[in-house]
């Protein structure tokens, strides 16, 4: 072939400074790219040679090679792939955007899968302008007889091609690299580039720096073929003064430095999860994400209809606010890295894991930096939706013990989950576990089972009960239904789920639930709140109260309709007391006859305020006041059985009256959240009066 000037055949004006500088966004997408048209290449040819159509040579070994020269500041990037003649370069080459996977898998589409071929846009190579003022390409075709071609092109639309010097079928891109991306000449950003990009890729590829004097060291016994013998060292033998000799060190050769494999060719993800082993799923993960810990558990997601998608979804130990945790869901195309965290595939709460997804059948636009037809993302979107929810849930049905194991861990993702995607929600509502006051998971379903009484019987609640705090309580038969029947009564009971925030600041509730025989369940953390409202809106009926915002029927003694009269009168005499002791108009005091007689006062506040409240706090900017938000709702109990509380209803204007109120009204509300800095002084000073008045000093 003589010399051949042309100018390229371009489809749209103008469009060559496009590609060089805006059609992809990260410049070291350039090696991606590149790497993957030499993996393509050599795919190629390995179909055709199981077609019969070509014969691959004895000890033929597929590889991509990349080398770095900082001194003549070039990049090479070699495959023995199927290689192109003169007019394919016409036709791949000089004609922008004419994709030679295409043509190929339409040529060859009776006979071969396309799963394997990566380039579908033909794009890929004019990346290298984003790089380099000049490309040349040099390829020898695998087609008898054909002449080797090379290729020049200096960044603009005239490119020129003559007869090659090339001798081995495959291509060689040759890349003379720009001042400002000269970084990407650097043997190690190269390999840092190619390990994010290549790491999987399904041809092993090789990196090495082009260095006259890098030398290496091997054993004899280590030597390859392909390894260039620059000295022999033999070992040294030395004369002992007895007349001895001892010989030291072994036979070696020094070799010019090796290419280093940079990626593996069968990725875990690409095997059935039955020839995985526990060992490689964690050998993998560590590899992948550099991460010391071992993941609780892991998903393998292995689909081949109605999409072709393979992956592993790790869940990795969460132990802190879910607003920090940040995770890394690794998207790839036939092994091909596109991107991190990729929104329209991956669902934003499975973000919070760690993982990788293959999908081939992946619509990315050119650049592969985005994708296109939203309805199929969709698809694939919720079938990794599913496939964690089935999961889960399948955990929580036969491996329960292991599921209670980990909920500590995943209970943030999970309810993350149920909070952003109503179908996960849906799937998950009856595997989210609840621990309860003896420290037992429980399912949505087991805490709304109606408890069964002691093996005792009835009999067993008439007797005295003691709190954890030793404190002797009373204990009652629940009498029968009076306005409503038995089976409305336990419905109510069943619907309702008390919980607890901070086990310590409630401890006193949490005495009193024992000792009445109540359970509760521990939601402690800041995602429960816009949790339990969103189980609220899926489950009707079911009602979450925190432990402080009522006091149940079953924590009251039973009283007689004059007791109970007589209550009401107390209530209405110390309602005005403590209102002018607090100087708090608006309070809402109630006296009940408690079971636990060491209580003497607690404060309640109703769910709905105290959401309010917590609604208010989170919106409220730093430098708001809140005011007095907090005391909308809330009722001070009064126990009518303690004797500082008859002394406050039979001292009205007592000496000691007023700091027995205050102090009444701290202690509750010391139960339930902390005090103000300028309440909690006066609290302590207070606490020390009524001490010094003890010593009568």
């Amino acid at each position: 072939m003589g010399a051949k000037q042309g100018t390229l055949s371009i489809d749209s004006d103008n469009i060559f400074p496009i590609i060089k500088k805006w059609l992809y966004s990260d410049h070291d997408i350039f090696y991606r790219e590149l790497v993957s048209n030499g993996c393509d290449a050599i795919t190629k040819l390995k179909k055709l040679d199981m077609m019969g159509e070509y014969s691959l040579p004895e000890g033929w070994q597929a590889r991509v090679d990349v080398e770095v020269d900082p001194n003549a500041k070039t990049i090479k990037i070699s495959d023995n792939g199927l290689g192109m003649t003169a007019e394919e370069v016409e036709e791949y080459i000089n004609r922008i955007a004419f994709s030679g996977a295409t043509d190929f898998i339409e040529k060859y589409k009776d006979k071969s899968s396309s799963d394997q071929i990566i380039g579908h846009f033909g794009l890929g190579f004019y990346s290298a302008f984003m790089v380099a003022d000049e490309v040349h390409i040099d390829s020898l075709s695998y087609k008898a007889g054909a002449s080797p071609v090379h290729w020049e092109c200096d960044g603009g639309t005239e490119f020129s091609m003559e007869d090659g010097t090339r001798d081995t079928v495959g291509t060689t891109i040759t890349l003379f690299v720009n001042e400002d991306c000269l970084e990407f000449c650097n043997e190690y950003r190269a390999k840092e580039v190619l390990k994010k990009y290549c790491s999987f890729m399904p041809t092993e590829i090789y990196v090495t720096k082009k260095d006259t004097d890098a030398t290496e060291t091997i054993e004899l016994s280590e030597k390859r073929e392909d390894d260039v013998v620059l000295e022999e060292i033999h070992p040294t033998v030395e004369t002992k003064e007895d007349g001895t000799t001892e010989t030291k060190g072994t036979e070696r050769l020094k070799i010019r430095k090796r290419p280093e494999l940079i990626n593996d060719t069968h990725p875990l993800w690409t095997k059935s999860p039955n020839e995985c082993t526990k060992e490689d799923y964690i050998a993998f993960y560590r590899k992948v994400f550099q991460d010391y810990k071992e993941p609780l558990f892991w998903i393998h997601l292995n689909m081949d209809y109605p999409f072709n998608l393979k992956g592993i979804l790790y869940f990795p130990k969460i132990n802190m606010e879910y607003e920090s945790i940040e995770g890394t869901i690794k998207l790839y195309n036939n092994q091909v890295f596109i991107a991190d965290n990729i929104k329209e595939v991956i669902p934003e709460f499975l973000m919070l894991l760690k993982g990788v997804i293959d999908c081939p059948d992946l619509p990315l636009n050119v650049s592969r930096s985005a994708l296109q037809n939203d309805g199929f993302v969709t698809r694939i979107s919720e079938y990794i939706t599913k496939k964690v929810a089935d999961k889960l849930s399948g955990m929580c049905k036969t491996e329960k013990e292991e599921y209670d194991k980990y909920w500590d861990d995943i209970a943030p993702f999970i309810k993350y989950g149920c909070l952003r995607d109503d179908k996960f929600c849906e799937k998950m509502n009856d595997y989210i576990l609840f621990k309860n006051l003896d420290g037992k998971y429980l399912t949505l379903p087991e805490c709304l089972e109606t408890k069964p009484l002691d093996a005792e019987g009835e009999e067993a609640q008439e007797e005295k009960a003691t709190d954890e705090a030793g404190n002797t309580v009373e204990a009652e038969v629940i009498s029968e239904p009076e306005a409503e029947g038995e089976e409305a009564q336990e419905e109510k009971k069943e619907k309702t789920i008390y919980y607890i925030t901070d086990e310590q600041q409630q401890s006193q509730y949490i005495a009193m639930f024992r000792a009445a025989k109540m359970d509760a369940v521990y939601l402690t953390h800041n995602i429960d709140q816009p949790f339990i409202q969103q189980l609220e809106s899926k489950n009707e009926g079911i009602r979450f109260l925190r432990i402080d915002a009522d006091v149940t029927d079953a924590m009251k003694a039973k009283t007689s309709k004059k007791a109970e009269k007589e209550l009401e009168e107390q209530a209405e005499k110390i309602s005005g007391i403590m209102k002018k002791a607090l100087k708090k108009d608006k309070i809402t005091v109630k006296v009940e006859k408690l079971k636990n007689k060491k209580v003497a006062s607690i404060l309640t506040l109703s769910e709905e305020s105290r959401r309010m409240q917590d609604m208010m706090k989170m919106y409220a900017t730093s430098g708001m006041p809140m005011g007095d938000f907090g005391s909308e709702g809330e009722t001070l109990i009064l126990n009518a059985g303690h004797p500082l509380v008859q002394y406050v209803v039979s001292h009205e204007d007592g000496e000691n009256t007023q700091t027995i109120c205050e102090q009444l009204y701290d202690l509750a509300r010391i139960q339930q959240a902390p005090l103000s800095p300028e309440a909690m002084s006066r609290f302590i000073i207070r606490s020390n009066e009524i001490l010094m008045m003890l010593t009568d000093k």
